[in-house]
């Protein structure tokens, strides 16, 4: 065995690394959340108080916009915890299309990556 056989998964120790950076990003993300579910609930909480018109207006554009950021962070805390399962499957990391590992740097930047800079782009 001349050429070295390409890994199909990542080791137990590589996985904990990761499996490290997605703890330290869903803590993060859930600060976020939590942050967001405050802004709406004290937005409401102050409705009744605000005078009507542009006041309001301008409260139910912010609303908005802060629902939006909650359900995106919904969304990217799922992934994260997804991406915390296949850890635990030892799946995590390998490419869903093509089947082969996805790059380390791509998983440090995108941790929740399903996909290879490869497959992606072919998307």
């Amino acid at each position: 065995m001349s050429e070295k056989a390409e890994k199909t998964r990542y080791s137990d120790s590589e996985l904990a690394e990761f499996e490290l950076l997605i703890e330290g990003k869903l803590s993060e993300a859930k600060k976020q959340l939590d942050f967001y579910v405050q802004q709406l609930s004290d937005s409401s909480n102050n409705a009744d108080a605000k005078s009507k018109g542009l006041d309001d207006s301008i409260g139910s554009v912010e609303n908005e916009q802060t629902s939006t950021l909650a359900s995106r962070t919904r969304k990217h805390i799922q992934h994260l915890e997804n991406a915390k399962l296949r850890i635990q499957n030892k799946v995590y990391g390998i490419c869903r299309v093509t089947g082969k590992l996805i790059s380390k740097e791509r998983l440090n930047a995108v941790p929740h990556a399903t996909l290879s800079i490869e497959a992606k782009n072919k998307r």
